[in-house]
């Protein structure tokens, strides 16, 4: 038997934000509130490239090694079965994607800023149920998930602390049209396969 490299995404992205944390002490604690940190409600700042650059790599800046290991415990677990059934290319496109949405909700609704891979964790949560769906079918561990992680996010949206539940809300959701543009898209290739 031999290890394999099966989730190179996923892998990837593991590795990346674990070196961002390792090195961040090297730097002085700056270098993931100065490159992996999405501003708050207007402290956005449009002349600066850096900026536009964190819409996207605040998913692989953490506050602690416990903020890591509860966002790559659901990454690595549930993020090689989507690579392995959506394919690399389309599980990253669909992670930066949801980087970009967190990323532009917390700049344009929010006062606190946002960092960590909550929001990609919640993608691949809500994206996992319709890994192995036929025709028009909505899976019930879909419509469970909702009931359960969603329904208590928004609930706990109200409370005062430093988790940011929208971005949870706004990756499940990602994931939710995700994962019904990916059903729609297997139905019309079966139409294809059917009428040849």
């Amino acid at each position: 038997m031999k290890i394999r490299y099966n989730a190179p995404v996923v892998l990837n992205y593991t590795l990346i934000a674990v070196l961002v944390l390792l090195l961040n002490p090297l730097f002085g604690g700056n270098l993931i509130s100065s490159w992996f940190v999405v501003p708050g409600r207007g402290y956005f700042n449009t002349g600066s490239i850096i900026s536009y650059l964190r819409l996207f790599s605040h998913i692989a800046g953490h506050i602690s090694w416990e903020h890591l290991l509860g966002n790559f415990a659901i990454i690595l677990l549930v993020g090689p079965i989507l690579e392995e059934k959506y394919g690399s290319f389309s599980l990253l496109v669909m992670i930066l994607i949801t980087a970009l949405v967190t990323g532009i909700l917390n700049t344009l609704l929010f006062q606190g800023a946002l960092l960590g891979a909550s929001g990609v964790a919640f993608m691949m949560i809500l994206l996992a149920p319709f890994t192995n769906t036929k025709n028009g079918e909505i899976p019930l561990t879909f419509i469970l998930i909702i009931a359960l992680y969603i329904v208590k996010e928004v609930f706990q949206s109200f409370q005062s602390n430093d988790i940011a539940e929208f971005a949870h809300i706004a990756g499940g959701f990602c994931g939710s049209i995700f994962g019904f543009i990916k059903q729609r898209h297997r139905i019309k290739e079966l139409e294809v396969i059917i009428d040849s």
